[in-house]
């Protein structure tokens, strides 16, 4: 890799972090935020998982090491650590704001690792995508990544979703690196490799339980492409099990990994309190066998650490089967759209990408046209050759099925991991569009001057035409700063419109709080009251004291208590005023009735209108 390629590459992911590291300093708590930071620091300060089991510890680690030195209060005397089954968001609430420490400081020092594994994230994948296709694909794709909206607001947060994206991202590459090795020296170096991997994976999110099987079906795959030319029923069979066996090595090595990392994680966790606590958490799950098993490893001291991550996986059954209620292009409802995930993919990354998804659609399709190989032996050895790309298309094919038959629509978060594999597809694409020519020679002398410098031109062209969409990107990049959560594009009408599409996570997740308590700074005197119907993990509360007056709907207008202003976070108003279907209920006494009609003088931030009586 060329040295000018790296500088590149050090000055694009340089550009992601200061972005990151600004957009984020006047964000108030997310509301999975609340749950994670007390949860991390309860692991790395106290050695005991009692908090938020239902996601692996990793993410959660790296945010709590870094509070370590700053002398918090973490008080252990109260009902939400001492009595409550995962009492997270009590202890998220008294240990961010009721025990005397800095929540602002505590969250600039939890977020920062997170934005560090950001940036280490983008390295790895430029140079792995740079050891398949070369600089140019390297750069546009880590181009892609940097620049990414959804990439840009969830790499600033404590939550799981950069992790997730992180974790299929190395066990897939370590996986393909562990296939293209097999037959040399350093095949077993990449076997322990791959497992290293996949253990790390575990330990970022349970979601990546899917490797497992994607491990095998690519397995198998690559044997019969192996095989196919020359193919022997015999000789595929056994290389199928030599295969299967190295794909649970992979696993066992996985395993050990998970075990090691969750030892300390249940040293001090009391063995009554985990069997407790495991008993009441399944005791609902369908599963029995399954759950009481758990349970048993629980109680033996070797089996300890295995169960309380085991917990977490049947925790992630048990609410994926579930759904959740969520606003959505109008509507209302708990169990999901089978649209939700594509039509926020569509409107929540740029169009840039979109427009250049198209060509490089279009462009491979055209040359598969015109391949002369169109046989089944030519489609395999372009397999054979580019696992890399195979392996991409698959994982994206998988983990979007899953996700759209799902009822869970929490937001375009839960498709990130596939995004760094799209990004490799459509920047390699998108340079071989630009390489393209004329591969026909003209006989007549005219005929082959404008042959040559078409083949001449033609890729200046679309270099110039790319170069403008980047910078289209790189533009819109810039004017969303610091509001990359709520980032919509234009076909949705852009950011300040979203809301009307999608809120939770994809709009409003509480990181205006702080803001509105700026606006009423500059806006209300000392002596009036604002109510508020807030949406997140920051705390009303610690940022007004007593200026603020705790409100929902059925309190009815703020009027008849003689305050005159009102401020809502968007999920709550947009779920309030949304129809509601597929038999789901909606109390008119909970709808906001007093507030139609009415329009928000002003807005924090982009998520909480603020309207005046």
């Amino acid at each position: 890799m060329h040295k000018t390629t790296k500088k590149i590459a050090f000055a694009i992911l340089a550009l992601m972090f200061v972005l990151l590291f600004f957009s984020t300093r006047n964000d108030s708590a997310t509301m999975d935020e609340m749950a994670h930071i007390p949860s991390g620091y309860s692991y790395v300060a106290l050695g005991d998982y009692r908090l938020n089991p239902e996601h692996p510890p990793l993410i959660k680690d790296l945010s709590g090491i870094p509070l370590l030195p700053l002398n918090l209060n973490f008080p252990t005397d109260v009902p939400a650590w001492t009595e409550h089954i995962n009492g997270q968001w009590d202890m998220g609430r008294i240990f961010l704001y009721e025990s005397g420490n800095d929540a602002d400081r505590m969250l600039h020092f939890a977020r920062f690792p997170i934005m560090l594994l950001a940036i280490l994230f983008g390295w790895l994948f430029f140079k792995w995508v740079g050891s398949l296709y070369g600089d140019k694909v390297a750069i546009l794709a880590l181009f892609f990544f940097a620049m990414s909206p959804t990439f840009l607001a969830h790499s600033r947060y404590v939550t799981t979703d950069l992790a997730a994206a992180f974790g299929f991202f190395i066990g897939l590459s370590a996986f393909i690196n562990f296939i293209n090795k097999q037959g040399t020296p350093k095949a077993k170096k990449w076997l322990v490799i791959c497992g290293v991997s996949f253990g790390i994976a575990q330990l970022l999110k349970f979601s990546l339980v899917l490797l497992a099987p994607i491990y095998i079906v690519l397995g198998i795959f690559w044997v019969f492409l192996k095989n196919y030319e020359n193919f022997s029923f015999k000789k595929f069979i056994k290389e199928e099990f030599v295969m299967l066996w190295k794909i649970f090595l992979i696993g066992m090595i996985g395993l050990v990994v998970i075990w090691a990392v969750y030892i300390p994680h249940v040293w001090n966790y009391p063995v009554e309190r985990q069997v407790s606590d495991t008993t009441l958490t399944l005791s609902s799950f369908g599963a029995r066998f399954l759950a009481d098993t758990v349970v048993w490893m629980a109680d033996v001291p070797g089996l300890r650490a295995l169960g309380q991550y085991f917990l977490g996986v049947l925790m992630v059954i048990q609410r994926a089967a579930g759904g959740n209620t969520t606003f959505f292009v109008g509507q209302i409802t708990n169990v999901g759209w089978w649209y939700y995930f594509p039509l926020l993919y569509l409107l929540k990354e740029h169009l840039v990408l979109h427009i250049l998804t198209i060509i490089g659609l279009w462009f491979g399709i055209k040359n598969m046209a015109q391949s002369r190989e169109k046989n089944l032996s030519g489609i395999f050895a372009w397999m054979r050759e580019n696992f890399a790309l195979v392996t991409s298309f698959f994982f994206i094919a998988v983990y979007w099925g899953q996700a759209i038959s799902s009822p869970l629509n929490i937001g375009v978060r839960h498709v990130l991991p596939t995004f760094p594999f799209i990004y490799l597809l459509v920047s390699r694409q998108t340079i071989r569009w630009i390489k393209d020519y004329s591969k026909e020679i003209p006989l007549r002398l005219t005929g082959w001057i404008k042959s040559v410098l078409g083949n001449f031109m033609r890729p200046v062209k679309r270099s110039l035409f790319v170069f403008l969409l980047l910078m289209w990107m790189f533009l819109s990049s810039v004017i969303t700063f610091p509001y990359y959560l709520s980032y919509f594009n234009e076909l949705a009408g852009r950011t300040p419109n979203g809301y009307k599409v999608a809120t939770d996570s994809n709009y409003d997740w509480g990181q205006d709080l702080k803001r509105l308590k700026d606006w009423t700074g500059k806006n209300l005197g000392s002596s009036e009251k604002i109510a508020i119907d807030y949406f997140g993990g920051g705390s009303r509360e610690y940022y007004f004291g007593e200026q603020s007056v705790p409100w929902w709907s059925s309190k009815g207008s703020p009027a008849d208590e003689e305050i005159s202003w009102f401020a809502i976070s968007l999920t709550f108003l947009q779920g309030a005023h949304a129809r509601p279907v597929k038999n789901f209920h909606q109390n008119p006494e909970d709808t906001y009735p007093w507030l139609k009609g009415m329009e928000p003088v002003a807005r924090a931030g982009t998520s909480i209108f603020i309207y005046k009586f």
